[in-house]
């Protein structure tokens, strides 16, 4: 009835613990050290059964944290990009400043007054335009066939 062969074992690495914290400390699209995103046009664009599924996941997930107190997030779509490549505006956003020094060369500088040695090296995130379409808009049109000569 019962057989004397040892129990096969799964291959592989064992099952994780935080198999979702494992997946997002990949870096996926839209996620960062503090934040995972959802672009709602997105998520209301995926498969119906796969809305179902989400739909009950985050009630469920609404329900167990509904006792904190959720701020209001304001999600700036953003890009990296090397600090002395910026303009004013979005050195701004950043919060430096670049002038000229004693010896005719631009100088960038924290809020604080800190110099940045290296602003070719310092990548920092500036706000972009939002390259995912929002829901119901209609996709960019096609450029127009380049002439034929």
């Amino acid at each position: 009835m019962f057989t004397p062969d040892p129990i096969p074992r799964p291959t592989g690495p064992p099952a994780s613990s935080t198999p979702l914290g494992d997946y997002l400390n990949q870096s996926p699209p839209g996620s960062s050290s503090g934040y995972a995103v959802l672009p709602r046009s997105l998520a209301e664009a995926m498969p119906l059964p796969w809305q179902h599924q989400m739909r009950n996941l985050l009630a469920e997930f609404h329900q167990a944290f509904g006792h904190v107190q959720w701020p209001v997030y304001r999600v700036v779509p953003s890009r990296y990009e090397q600090l002395a490549n910026l303009d004013d505006d979005q050195l701004a956003e950043v919060g430096c400043t670049v002038e000229v020094g004693d010896d005719g060369e631009l100088e960038y500088r924290m809020r604080d007054g800190r110099r940045i040695d290296d602003p070719e090296a310092l990548q920092v995130l500036v706000s972009c335009l939002d390259p995912i379409p929002p829901r119901g808009a209609r996709p960019p049109a096609a450029p127009p066939p380049p002439p034929a000569w």
